[in-house]
């Protein structure tokens, strides 16, 4: 178990959404300090809460995140992007970029703060995935959850042995800017962190923040026809 009071915690893409959410919660758990990033510089006037600027795509802005952050003990790797094209008719740069962010940003964020998490007894490490990682039909965002899913479990082997709690969170569809468009039902941001806060501090690897992602994953036994989404659907 990983207790959030008294704590250090990096959140990606902390700026707006189910980041500032995360924030919001861990603030309220009782965390010492936050590091909250965004794709560009902004000010947060609480004062545990220390503002960076990161792009997940540059290894070099990766590595100086963990640099400025050497006391982190908790991290959430939730910055991520969703564009919604189709696989085939859609631009390929932005299926690349898409896989940059969501799948290549999170395992950079992971090789730079896996020494930190180790020298603060493991830690944990909080990578946010989505029920598009099974189901088909999400374009380059599902695909690259997808992968990113398998990237979590991995990393989870390999973090082991230095005692770092690995935990893989999935979700439906949350009321941010990024599905503002999908006419789907959505949780709100708060309540999805209280669940990932929740199952962090319980010691659970994998989160399902919502009854539609419970549902798929008990699915994945099923017939592959039956993982498909499809708005409206």
């Amino acid at each position: 178990m990983v207790a959030v009071t008294g704590k250090v915690a990096v959140v990606t893409g902390g700026r707006r959404g189910l980041g500032a959410a995360l924030v919001d919660e861990l603030l309220a758990r009782g965390a010492r300090k936050i590091y909250s990033t965004g794709r560009s510089s902004y000010v947060d006037e609480r004062p545990e809460v220390v503002t960076v600027e990161l792009d997940v795509r540059s290894e070099e802005s990766v590595a100086a995140l963990a640099k400025a952050a050497p006391d982190a003990e908790i991290v959430f790797t939730n910055a991520g992007v969703m564009v919604p094209e189709p696989l085939l008719g859609g631009d390929l740069e932005t299926a690349v970029e898409t896989f940059d962010v969501n799948v290549f940003g999170l395992l950079r964020v992971a090789r730079a703060f896996a020494p930190v998490l180790a020298a603060h007894d493991g830690g944990a490490l909080v990578n946010m995935h989505s029920v598009l990682s099974w189901l088909g039909g999400g374009g380059a965002y599902g695909a690259s959850k997808a992968a990113a899913w398998s990237v979590t479990n991995s990393l989870r082997v390999e973090l082991t042995q230095q005692n770092t709690l690995v935990v893989g969170v999935h979700a439906a569809f949350i009321d941010t800017d990024m599905v503002a468009a999908i006419d789907q039902p959505k949780a709100t941001p708060a309540e999805i962190a209280v669940r990932i806060l929740d199952g962090l501090e319980a010691g659970e690897t994998e989160v399902l923040a919502d009854d539609a992602t419970v549902a798929v994953k008990a699915a994945l036994s099923g017939p592959v026809e039956n993982l498909t989404f499809s708005v409206g659907g």
